[in-house]
């Protein structure tokens, strides 16, 4: 299979590649993985001021945004085993520096498979640095946009946003990849839903509310936690179990009081990384275990 080719193609071909890439990528790992847990895992990393996030499949890694600097690494040092050198996908929701600043290091240390964007480029200086070491190691890029999925085994990743014009659009933060993984739970039980939301504010909530069953089991709390964000009506479609906000010093006031008044009004368990450091949850088939 030529990979290279397929990244021209049309996108239907583009989601067929990323699942072939995860299933060669299982195959391949499953001969050295025989030590890594199988049950589902999703870690929200303590990158201070910024998102990172690393679902893990046990065979099959990938990290969701990267925070600002090198801190994410030895976040990931600190979950991924000493040898494992490789990450299946990297996905940078949208180019503020808080994001995908750390993706910079991490592609420069990890073989990465290949990087998920929509295509819009940043504005800072580092985002520049960002693109050139995507080309200096033949990375793959994908752009992803609504509708789009990114399977593995039972689980997948459905893309709610945005759409490719939304992703051009003038609040870079409206323009952030919102996605639903979904995974299996056993027969006749529910399985997992866990949303993640990048830096959208109302106006994309709003949106999404209306086009989509958003009802998740888990909350990657948007904008961290800011007063913009995690509007009423939106939490009530999401009735999320457990709400995590990646956040750290700042002179943003994140996480403001209105956005955790606002959460737990929906009876949802509220995690943060500036307090709790990295949260794991384990989704073992029928069960969540969070750990703080």
């Amino acid at each position: 299979m030529n990979k290279t080719n397929n990244l021209f193609m049309k996108k239907v071909v583009y989601v067929t590649f990323l699942i072939l890439v995860a299933g060669n990528i299982f195959v391949a790992r499953g001969i050295f993985a025989e030590m890594r847990p199988k049950n589902l895992a999703l870690y929200f990393l303590d990158v201070g001021q910024g998102d990172g996030e690393l679902i893990d499949f046990g065979d099959v890694q990938i990290l969701v945004d990267g925070g600002k600097d090198p801190k994410v690494l030895s976040e990931l040092g600190r979950v991924l085993t000493p040898t494992d050198r490789y990450i299946d996908l990297v996905i940078a929701t949208h180019p503020d520096l808080d994001h995908f600043g750390g993706l910079i290091d991490v592609l420069k240390t990890y073989e990465v498979g290949a990087v998920i964007t929509t295509g819009r480029r940043g504005v800072a200086d580092a985002y520049s640095d960002f693109e050139r070491v995507i080309v200096e190691k033949k990375i793959p890029e994908i752009k992803v946009f609504a509708g789009d999925e990114i399977k593995f085994e039972d689980a997948v990743i459905k893309i709610l946003w945005p759409t490719a014009i939304a992703a051009q659009g003038k609040k870079v933060n409206e323009s952030g990849i919102v996605f639903m993984l979904e995974k299996d739970g056993p027969p006749g039980r529910a399985g997992l839903r866990a949303l993640y939301t990048a830096d959208i504010g109302f106006e994309t909530e709003e949106i999404l509310a209306r086009k989509y069953d958003l009802d998740a089991h888990i909350l990657k709390v948007g904008h961290h936690g800011s007063r913009f964000s995690s509007e009423a009506d939106f939490l009530k479609e999401v009735s999320p179990a457990v709400s995590v906000i990646e956040v750290g010093k700042n002179s943003y006031g994140h996480p403001t009081p209105s956005a955790l008044g606002r959460l737990a009004s929906v009876g949802s368990q509220i995690f943060r990384t500036d307090q709790s450091g990295t949260v794991k949850v384990i989704f073992d088939g029928d069960r969540l275990k969070i750990y703080d």
